[in-house]
């Protein structure tokens, strides 16, 4: 890969082109890390619309056919689904099971024994487990992120 910068001094706006292949993975992962990422994730507490910054969130999970985002403190509601919260969610956060989505940058531990794998974080008591078919990839990209 190369990376070429051209000066513009009389440029109004950052323009960023992409040359390359289609189907190149790495085209495809510098298009989504410079894609516009949302900064905070809306939800609801009691009748009252939230705004929480997505470093605070730990993780995101479908409970009783309601989508719950959890904090280190709190558990908030949300009125989208899954799939359409995940959508809009940064590379940070992964899928870790059918119904969970870590926060990446939250995680501190990942306990793998033959029959689960755990995912604990930061200053939290909280832990959530993800599924076999997801725990090489949840360790894949928290390696990934550690060593950019």
């Amino acid at each position: 890969m190369k990376i070429q910068f051209v000066p513009d001094p009389a440029a109004t706006d950052v323009t960023v082109v992409i040359h390359g292949r289609p189907d190149d993975p790495a085209v495809a992962r510098l298009q989504e890390l410079l894609a516009p990422q949302p900064a905070t994730i809306a939800c609801y507490k009691r009748g009252t619309e939230y705004y929480l910054p997505l470093e605070q969130v730990l993780f995101i999970e479908t409970e009783s056919r309601q989508l719950q985002i959890h904090t280190t403190d709190e558990i908030y509601t949300s009125k989208k689904t899954l799939r359409e919260t995940l959508d809009a969610l940064p590379h940070s956060f992964l899928q870790v099971a059918k119904s969970t989505v870590v926060n990446l940058t939250q995680v501190a531990a990942v306990n793998r024994s033959i029959s689960n794998c755990e995912v604990s974080f930061h200053r939290s008591h909280k832990q959530v487990f993800a599924s076999r078919r997801n725990a090489k990839q949840l360790l894949e990209r928290l390696d990934e992120m550690r060593n950019a």
